[in-house]
């Protein structure tokens, strides 16, 4: 057979063999592959058990908390039991690191310079969830994670996978009755300082009405026993969070509310409020022109039991329910990879969370 009769017989078996390691390139790309693929030359059989049933039923998505919150651990075998989330694999085994859908990211716990943040390539499947509940004020911005997730977790509505501190749902109770008060209003915090909008607003109330304080703040421990029982007696309870954001409404609001008192708040708008529970829930520190008017306005609803019980109507139809730190947010997260499967990243955190 001659030279060229041979070059003309490899040249499109070359161009095929081109053709065919392009096509599976492409592929690679944009389909995830079965999870035994990834674990390459690892045996099943050196596997850990965790390893093994992620890739026994790879239906099953599979979400990797990087950082603990705060170093708590919790437990993360209950999407189904407590959420009926169901085909979700939550774990803290960074040996799954590989197989997972996704890997959640607990902004207070990352550190200054990112050291504490994978090493390894990151998977061309896996999206990457920037978690963090705290406010922009009690939040250190961090150099470099502006380009470097896929998704926001966080209280805020306009989040990727929004999960506020609280709701109210539909009650299936016949009627609610509102607890017995002996106290008019009520405060327990931990963290002062005096010169925050909360605490100037308090020191100009309390010179027109009586206060009762708890909380170390004030030197009056409460304990988890006493915690209820004191707000529910209480005709009011001062719901002020301790920086205002859009959305920061936490549960300084909806505690009052499902114990029966009626939370004064001091945060956000009253239309920002309004997003979340009815109007006549509560008072706004912003309805009235000063403290003063604030107190005669209270003092008013004091005597006036009809006037007061007004704030309960929405009982009639809804109840609190209070978020469930942190295993709800990681379940909420991993029905949301479920559930989403375009691509998509978040380029403009620093902008969107700290502008």
């Amino acid at each position: 057979m001659s030279a060229t009769s041979s070059s003309g017989i490899l040249r499109p078996l070359l161009f095929a063999i081109i053709l065919l390691v392009g096509f599976v390139a492409l592929f690679l790309m944009y389909f995830k592959p079965a999870r035994s693929w990834l674990l390459g030359p690892l045996e099943e059989a050196t596997l850990a058990p965790t390893a093994k049933n992620v890739i026994a039923e790879p239906s099953r998505t599979v979400l990797l908390l990087w950082l603990w919150p705060f170093g708590a651990h919790f437990n993360l075998d209950v999407c189904s039991s407590m959420f009926s989330i169901n085909s979700c694999h939550l774990t803290a085994d960074r040996n799954l690191y590989n197989l997972s859908d996704a890997v959640i990211f607990h902004h207070r716990d990352i550190r200054s310079d990112m050291s504490n943040l994978p090493p390894l390539p990151r998977p061309f499947f896996q999206k990457w969830i920037w978690m963090n509940l705290e406010s922009p004020t009690h939040t250190t911005k961090i150099p470099g994670l502006n380009n470097l997730f896929n998704l926001t977790l966080n209280y805020r509505l306009d989040a990727d996978i929004e999960v506020p501190y609280g709701s109210l749902i539909q009650t299936t109770e016949k009627e609610f009755v509102v607890p017995s008060k002996s106290k008019m209003i009520c405060w327990i915090v931990s963290n002062w300082n005096p010169q925050h909008k909360r605490s100037k607003y308090y020191h100009e109330l309390k010179n027109h009405v009586e206060i009762h304080v708890y909380g170390s703040a004030f030197g009056k421990r409460i304990s988890d026993m006493d915690f209820s029982p004191t707000i529910a007696s209480c005709k009011f309870y001062l719901s002020f969070e301790n920086s205002v954001h859009k959305d920061y409404i936490t549960e300084k609001l909806y505690n009052p509310l499902a114990m029966g008192s009626v939370p004064i708040v001091l945060g956000p708008s009253r239309k920002n409020y309004e997003n979340f529970v009815p109007g006549d829930a509560f008072i706004h520190v912003d309805d009235f022109p000063s403290p003063k008017e604030m107190a005669a306005h209270l003092l008013l609803l004091d005597k006036n039991e009809e006037m007061y019980r007004q704030y309960f109507r929405w009982r009639k139809y809804f109840t609190v329910r209070k978020t469930q730190f942190w295993a709800e947010h990681m379940c909420r997260a991993c029905e949301y990879i479920r559930t989403h499967k375009e691509y998509k990243v978040c380029n403009n955190l620093d902008s969107w969370y700290w502008g």
